[in-house]
């Protein structure tokens, strides 16, 4: 258990949950569910049942420093890993290597994703617990791969050998059309990539040196710097000169030694205003209605959502439609073009409202 870390990664900006998902206040900050704990504690809440606090580190841009800490009150400065600019997961997974390999090189950690939503959670402490140990005494990378329950063209896929309760991984695939992912869940031998990886700090530094090196080559010219309080100075020099990549790019795709748990968790990415459509409890007419206060005539299908308790929120012959009010912001939206969301957060990228 000593040896045992998690890694909970809390520096994007959730564009496609604009307007709520700001670049000050991202959603993983959001209390999106209505629980009275934001994402980024539910997952603190999760992680301290399986390592202890002092073993769970945050891994997040620095201009959420402060949002962390107040959200996270257990935790000290020295379990922030911040990074002064966002290079995508590879950058942040090899950073969280090398940082605990100077302070225990027989670490083991687990790399989440601080914005999921996981409501097995016994489900899954048994399965993270049978992943740290698998790794602890093999070379291996291991993934928490979600058993799939509808062909969803918005995951990437897991193909593995299907065997006892961990497994082989074959390949990564990208997120398919409709018909390939029908295809997958037919054939029971796929699983959604949650973005959920165990390994031992040995086993992900060699595979960035076989893979990835040129990251190590720049976080490495002075690695004696890790894990002492001029870490974070040297960060700030040398982490946005790393490569903007991702780790699934970078190292899974190449990595021979990838090994799976098959996972019925509960879980859900949370990473649009569908999948939390999706996730959520729906009136007899299909509507998600996520405020304290509203009225809706004749409408159906839609999600409906206000950043405020005060506001009466009034719908009429309204049909499958995203109805967000975020106080400067009004989003009414069709569900069917959610995925354009991105784009049009973009537009408004020199503006007060992203």
């Amino acid at each position: 258990m000593k040896n045992n870390y998690i890694a909970i990664m809390a520096g994007g900006v959730g564009s496609r949950f604009w307007p709520s998902s700001r670049e000050n206040f991202p959603k993983q900050f959001l209390d999106i569910l209505g629980t009275g704990r934001s994402l980024i504690q539910s997952t603190f809440d999760r992680a301290s049942k399986i390592v202890p606090s002092q073993n769970i580190m945050i891994v997040s841009n620095g201009m959420y420093k402060d949002l962390i800490l107040e959200q996270l009150p257990e935790i000290s400065e020295e379990q922030l890993l911040l990074e002064p600019s966002r290079n995508n997961t590879a950058p942040c997974v090899a950073y969280t290597a090398l940082h605990l390999k100077a302070k225990n090189p027989k670490a083991v950690f687990a790399m989440l994703p601080s914005d999921h939503v996981i409501l097995k959670e016994n489900t899954f402490k048994a399965n993270l617990d049978l992943a740290f140990n698998y790794a602890a005494s093999n070379e291996a990378i291991v993934t928490l791969g979600i058993e799939p329950t509808r062909p969803d063209t918005g995951y990437g896929y897991i193909n593995y050998t299907k065997g006892d309760k961990i497994n082989k991984v074959l390949d990564f695939k990208e997120k398919p059309n409709k018909e390939v992912a029908q295809s997958y869940l037919e054939s029971g031998n796929y699983l959604w990539n949650a973005g959920i990886f165990v390994w031992s700090v040995s086993t992900i530094l060699g595979e960035f040196n076989n893979s990835c090196s040129e990251i190590l080559d720049v976080l490495c010219v002075d690695e004696k710097q890790f894990n002492t309080p001029n870490e974070q100075h040297y960060i700030n020099q040398t982490y946005p000169k790393t490569k903007n990549i991702s780790v699934d790019f970078a190292i899974l795709e190449h990595a021979k030694n990838v090994y799976t748990i098959p996972s019925d968790i509960g879980w859900s990415d949370l990473g649009t205003w569908n999948s939390l459509y999706d996730f959520s409890e729906k009136d007899e007419h299909g509507n998600v209605d996520l405020t304290s206060h509203s009225s809706i005539i004749e409408s159906k299908g839609n999600l409906i959502r206000t950043s405020t308790n005060k506001k009466l929120i009034v719908i009429k012959g309204i049909e499958d439609y995203i109805i967000i009010d975020d106080n400067d912001v009004l989003l009414i939206y069709p569900r069917k073009e959610e995925q354009n969301i991105k784009q049009l957060r973009a537009t408004f990228k020199d503006s007060n409202y992203v």
